[in-house]
């Protein structure tokens, strides 16, 4: 496996991928330690995710920097990653015992009924390259604390980042096969699914992986979490504050390299308002600076490999034969490395790349609405589902929009972020299942109803 900083195409690491029998061993080792892992104290499990924290904080440049060269991501994201990849240890390690203490149900005199919360086994996560860490850690942070053990196959451009999140838990005092990086591709991925000792998979990434992932999982009846692309609307209502959203739009749409499953994607907008924003969004647009990731002053990186950055202009492209204007950018810039600039597009036609696909990069398509239903409409017109960001400053009519969005996460005057307390996925072909929060810990864990009668009740018992 190949390590290429996408902002230079230097290589930065040559890695050994694992063989068959490497696999084999590491599923065996996993399967192993799960056993005496789910039975330590919850207590323990916490204090160690705890200690997971800590070595993040202490290594955050290093962390923070090694993503950066490895995706391109800008080096101020990377820390703040890093950041959050603490948060949500810390946030486990104060919470798990609450989220997975028995739920006492009142059924009968004389029976003590509850549903308790235990783990499941081995969890496969196939992880993508965009979020290098933050992706790992709100999988591997509350499963490993449910009392699961984590394999991960993370996407085969970040394989240092896979090992170092290993590193991690390790440093960490996790015992070996807690946590284990499997280095393999693709297309060794059905084999390990199908392996008897994985009990369930959770992966992120594309509708395409996630149905291909479901299918195989769902063939041996394992319990999948896929949370998969989106094509994510920003509705700008008339009431709306025209300066924010124009400011907060363009940081959704160009966060991560414009490289995230939640960036805006879609901007739907009233006619009302439609020349003010789309002059203003520009403005903010054509303002970021775009240059080595390793500088503080930079905005947009590189987009993380040449290909993605040439599917994404395919996808401008076939946009504007279809009709659409190009209003800003929408051309690979002439230099060393990957980069694409922000781009809008508008008069976007049905069916085009931009109306339909969901574009990974910095490429904004903009729409014109006549009222709030056609918003509506408009937002819902997506086989995705994930998130999606309405801007009024009318909170009745926010509260009689949100509803109508057909999305898992709705945040009104605000982009769309994840956060450890709330949960985190979508609807449609945006996949299903949770992550984060209580909800997200419960995922793979056997909701088992336990039902005890109490005998010495009975007349016939004895006391």
């Amino acid at each position: 496996m190949e390590s290429l900083n996408p902002a230079t195409g230097e290589v930065l690491e040559t890695m050994d991928g694992d063989d068959e029998g490497t696999v084999d061993e590491k599923l065996q080792r996993a399967h192993e330690t799960y056993e005496e892992w789910h039975r330590r104290p919850i207590e323990e499990r916490q204090r160690l995710l705890s200690k997971a924290g800590e070595v993040l904080r202490e290594n955050e440049q290093e962390y923070a920097e090694l993503m950066t060269k490895e995706m391109g991501k800008p080096i101020d994201s990377a820390v703040s990653e890093v950041e959050k990849c603490a948060w949500v240890c810390d946030y486990y390690a104060e919470h798990a015992g609450e989220f997975l203490q028995d739920e006492r149900v009142g059924t009968e005199p004389g029976v003590e009924s509850y549903v308790s919360y235990e783990p499941l086994g081995p969890v496969l996560a196939v992880m993508p390259w965009n979020f290098p860490f933050w992706q790992v850690f709100r999988f591997a942070a509350p499963n490993l604390t449910a009392g699961n053990v984590g394999l991960l196959k993370h996407a085969s451009n970040v394989p240092q980042c896979a090992t170092a999140i290993q590193e991690v838990f390790e440093e960490a005092g996790y015992p070996e096969g807690a946590f284990t990086a499997l280095l393999v591709g693709s297309d060794e991925m059905e084999t390990v699914i199908e392996d008897e000792r994985i009990e369930a998979v959770t992966l992120t990434g594309s509708d395409r992986a996630g149905r291909s992932v479901g299918e195989t999982a769902g063939k041996k009846l394992k319990k999948t979490v896929l949370e998969l692309g989106g094509s994510d609307p920003f509705v700008v209502l008339p009431d709306a504050d025209i300066e924010d959203a124009a400011t907060t739009g363009a940081q959704a749409r160009c966060i991560n390299n414009g490289q995230s499953c939640i960036a805006a994607k879609r901007f739907v907008v009233h006619d009302d308002v439609y020349d003010e924003f789309v002059e203003r969004f520009a403005e903010e647009m054509e303002s970021m600076t775009i240059g080595d990731p390793m500088d503080e002053d930079t905005d947009i990186g590189p987009q993380a490999r040449e290909d993605l950055m040439e599917g994404l202009h395919e996808q401008v492209e076939e946009s504007v034969e279809a009709g659409a204007s190009l209003e800003l950018g929408g051309e690979p810039l002439d230099r060393e490395g990957a980069y694409y600039p922000p781009s809008i597009l508008t008069d976007v036609p049905d069916g085009s790349p931009a109306a339909d696909d969901e574009m990974f990069g910095p490429v904004a398509a903009v729409f014109r609405v006549a009222d709030t239903k056609e918003a509506i409409d408009r937002a819902n017109d997506t086989r995705f589902g994930l998130g999606a960001s309405v801007w009024t400053q009318d909170e009745a009519e926010a509260k009689r929009v949100v509803p109508e969005i057909d999305a898992g996460m709705v945040f009104v005057n605000e982009l769309v972020k994840s956060d450890p307390r709330l949960p985190f996925g979508g609807v449609k072909d945006s996949g299903y299942g949770r992550e984060l929060s209580r909800q997200g810990i419960r995922e793979f864990t056997n909701k088992k109803t336990v039902w005890v009668t109490d005998v010495s009740s009975d007349e016939g018992g004895v006391e």
